[in-house]
């Protein structure tokens, strides 16, 4: 009896980044292809598919109630544990009760042939091979079938850097990535497909391209060619990869949009260096300065890590004064853990988790506050949404070009429209909006049929 007269329902879960949630929808469009139906997590399944991450200790943990929760509610499901978490520490997930099948991070990829017909074992299996030489790129992007209007299209994977907190080196080898061709032709796809909006995502995205002589910008400007994408963001870029030629692209695009994430992870140099970052704290105000004086309404998110060990009191200081006078629109905020096998798991200077915890909530108090300011500063302005499916609860939700995200009335007729707003007060989650225009009649190029214009870009 083959797998499909077996099983019928599978579901997933990702724990972690964009790139995460890309890799699974790839494994999800596999399902669909052998026959499943993919239904939403927590409901009775004969298959269960976990993609982990193993960032911070608490990503661990998630991972390990997940597992447990899911065979609470399913104790006969098959289930499998993959990514970043099950590269690193697999004994410890093949450890739990009614795992059955443990896959490393290229292996993902191989999960059918791995599976053994999906039958409930014994003693789990546990395929982890060696990441570090690892070669293969396993192209991953949003399937047809997501509910999501933005799609997430990885065309990077793996870091050749060495940051001493970090195990992503270890999870996911060295840096690698498709060519350009190779990302445009499925970029194409995703847009015959429906989706609006495309997310560039990888581990380093900044560093694609640079084992065949292509880089970002290339990838950036070749984009621009798929008929009918209207929207394109880069999901994260490191400061120091974060070119002018790429923000002068992005201020000059019709499609590219005006927010940037970068990480920072420490105001202090002193702190920077022991992390081991190759940048220190004046190259990334150059950079937010150099954005902003290009697309005054950029939003630019921020990465932070706090309690990292050494880090003073007056360190944390330094970060949060300089992340105060900095025009960012928002920060994602990450209390240190200790990780197994890196460099900074044995540094001196622990910081108390207690400390740790109250830095943290210092910055995310920081955060909201900027977040306000940002909506704020752009009220009574018209700006273009795309709405998103399923925003129920009375509400509709998108986000605007700079990712300011925003409420209406519900109206499903919005689903993946592109539809001018006027923005009015901010209330914490959002900014609540009114639309700016008739929308009885579908006004955008996709819904007229009408291919958008293509941006010709001479490279420099």
């Amino acid at each position: 009896m083959n797998s499909r007269d077996s099983f019928h329902r599978v579901s997933l879960h990702t724990l972690g980044c964009k790139l995460n949630y890309a890799e699974t929808s790839a494994i999800g469009d596999r399902f669909r292809g052998e026959g499943y139906h993919i239904i939403p997590f927590g409901e009775p399944s004969d298959v269960i598919v976990i993609n982990s991450c193993t960032v911070t200790e608490n990503a661990d943990r998630e991972c390990r109630q997940l597992v447990r929760r899911a065979l609470r509610a399913n104790p006969d499901a098959f289930v499998v544990v993959t990514g970043c978490y099950a590269q690193l520490q697999p004994e410890e997930i093949a450890s739990i009760d009614g795992v059955d099948l443990v896959l490393g991070a290229a292996e993902k990829f191989r999960l059918f042939e791995l599976a053994d017909g999906f039958a409930k074992r014994d003693v789990p299996k546990v395929v982890v091979g060696d990441i570090a030489g690892e070669e293969s790129f396993g192209a991953a992007y949003t399937g047809s079938d997501d509910a999501r209007t933005r799609a997430f299209l990885k065309v990077q994977d793996g870091c050749d850097y060495n940051c001493s907190f970090c195990t992503i080196p270890l999870a996911r080898g060295g840096s690698r990535s498709q060519p350009v061709e190779d990302a445009w032709r499925q970029a194409c796809e995703l847009v015959a497909n429906g989706f609006r909006e495309i997310v560039i995502t990888g581990v380093n995205v900044g560093d694609f391209g640079k084992a065949r002589g292509e880089s970002l910008y290339d990838l950036l400007v070749r984009l621009h060619d798929v008929p009918g994408l209207e929207r394109m963001r880069i999901s994260s870029i490191e400061p120091n990869l974060l070119t002018d030629r790429i923000i002068e692209l992005a201020s000059t695009s019709d499609r590219m949009l005006p927010h940037f994430h970068v990480p920072l992870q420490s105001g202090s140099d002193a702190v920077l260096g022991r992390m081991r970052r190759r940048y220190r704290s004046s190259v990334y105000r150059d950079r937010v300065e150099r954005i902003v004086a290009a697309m005054p309404d950029a939003a630019i998110g921020v990465d932070v890590i706090v309690g990292f060990p050494g880090e003073s009191g007056a360190h944390f200081q330094e970060t949060y004064d300089f992340l105060h006078v900095l025009p960012v629109a928002y920060l994602h905020v990450f209390t240190y853990s200790e990780r197994e096998n890196t460099p900074a798991s044995g540094f001196e200077g622990v910081v108390p988790v207690a400390e740790r915890r109250n830095r943290t909530r210092m910055l995310r108090a920081l955060s909201e506050k900027k977040r306000a300011a940002f909506a704020i500063a752009h009220r009574g302005e018209e700006r273009s949404v795309l709405f998103e499916h399923g925003s129920g609860g009375g509400t509709m939700l998108g986000f605007t070009e700079n990712y300011i995200r925003v409420g209406v009335p519900y109206n499903p007729a919005l689903a993946n429209r592109i539809v001018p707003v006027r923005l009015g007060e901010f209330q914490g989650e959002y900014c609540v909006a009114e639309i700016a225009g008739d929308i009885s009649s579908p006004v955008d190029a996709d819904s007229a049929g009408i291919p958008l214009p293509v941006l010709n870009i001479i490279q420099a």
